[in-house]
């Protein structure tokens, strides 16, 4: 075979070798699909390693599919990942090391880990930034929220979930949404499709 055919060969090979074993994205991307309408945040694994990993397991577990937005706060923030519908607690992994620092600040539309006041406290509850909420930053004196991702698509539906009507019930507070927005699923858009089972 000529040289230049070789070549050829050898060159339309190799992207499609590569393409069967790609590395992890380093912005990897998560649709959720909710009872107010569905929207997209981007990861950043490269400067939320730790927490971007967390949040993906949790996706990938299903840990999200039918959870509500149980605090709701106009000009704050968003926040979901820990309750049914019925405000039942979901079981939840162990906590990660806090990632705030990293560069990212809690500006409107980004995406952060929800904690207590412990600084390595969070989990799976995650929330969105409604405004810039640059207090939420850390200072040298003390630990921040760490910021891991944003929304890249549907910021609107995250806008008219903050504006539900709220109520007290104990012992989440004043902020949950009388009307339980409800998170059907959420998936990595960049993961495959599942492998149809075979036929018994």
């Amino acid at each position: 075979m000529p040289i230049l055919a070789l070549t050829l060969l050898f060159l339309s090979w190799v992207p499609l070798a590569q393409a069967a074993d790609q590395p992890p994205s380093l912005a990897p991307r998560v649709a959720f699909e909710t009872t107010h309408g569905n929207f997209t945040v981007e990861l950043d694994a490269v400067r939320a390693p730790l927490t971007a990993e967390n949040f993906l397991r949790y996706v990938r577990d299903g840990a999200y599919d039918g959870t509500t937005f149980h605090r709701v706060i106009v000009n704050f923030v968003v926040q979901g990942g820990g309750y049914d519908l019925e405000l039942r607690e979901r079981q939840s992994r162990a906590a990660i090391p806090n990632e705030s620092g990293n560069g990212l600040s809690n500006r409107r539309g980004t995406l952060g880990l929800a904690r207590e006041d412990s600084p390595h406290s969070g989990s799976s509850q995650f929330y969105i930034n409604l405004v810039d909420n640059v207090a939420l930053d850390p200072l040298p004196t003390r630990w921040g929220y760490a910021v891991f991702g944003r929304v890249i698509e549907g910021m609107e539906i995250i806008d008219r979930i903050a504006h539900l009507k709220t109520e007290t019930v104990a012992p989440l507070g004043a902020d949950v949404p009388v009307e339980r927005p409800a998170i059907r699923r959420a998936w990595v858009i960049d993961d495959p499709p599942p492998t149809p089972a075979e036929p018994q």
